[in-house]
């Protein structure tokens, strides 16, 4: 007969239900983890973002090697609407995959890219982006489940002061965290 104290036998049967409670991962399960291929971090500079959308891109298979293995450039590329209702990207820089050079013969590298959205989504965003001063730009790529995304953002241009600030703040939260690591000691 083993004797406990009663905090002890406390987190004794806590650790009990959790084991019972734990329930091991399957293998064949996909779980939703995104794995960021690259962020437009001068669009996010530059822009102040006021609603962001999760949209499909239209690639062709050397793309998407491409874009999985990180050659894909966001910088000045920028979310246009046609006549039809359709989202394009615009100056996205997607460079080409060597082992497939036979098959990209003409390849463009800053073509104009499908998005993939909603109808209802699509139409928001047409309203919302006649507004004066709002643009539609891209902020990220990442993939799921497999699945190539893009991440776009109804935004507004920040004025020079409002950059001024920004980067007032971040140097603030750098000194913070440098502060804090020194202090703390393990």
């Amino acid at each position: 007969i083993i004797v406990l104290e009663p905090t002890a036998c406390l987190r004794l049967i806590n650790l009990i239900k959790l084991y019972r409670s734990y329930k091991p991962r399957s293998r064949g399960r996909i779980f939703m983890s995104k794995k960021i291929i690259n962020q437009n971090k001068g669009g996010l500079f530059n822009y102040e973002v006021i609603e962001t959308y999760q949209a499909g891109i239209v690639l062709t298979g050397p793309e998407v090697k491409s874009v999985k293995g990180g050659q894909i450039g966001l910088k000045g590329s920028y979310v246009s609407i046609d006549g039809q209702s359709e989202l394009w990207l615009v100056n996205c820089h997607i460079a080409r995959y060597k082992p497939a050079q036979n098959v990209q013969a003409n390849y463009q590298p800053e073509r104009q890219r499908k998005l993939l959205l909603r109808k209802k989504e699509i139409n928001s965003l047409i309203g919302k982006s006649k507004q004066k001063g709002l643009t539609i730009i891209p902020t990220a790529v990442y993939t799921i489940k497999g699945l190539i995304k893009v991440d776009i953002a109804l935004a507004k241009g920040k004025t020079k002061i409002d950059k001024r600030e920004s980067i007032k703040k971040r140097e603030i939260n750098r000194e913070i965290s440098s502060s804090l690591k020194k202090n703390t000691k393990f």
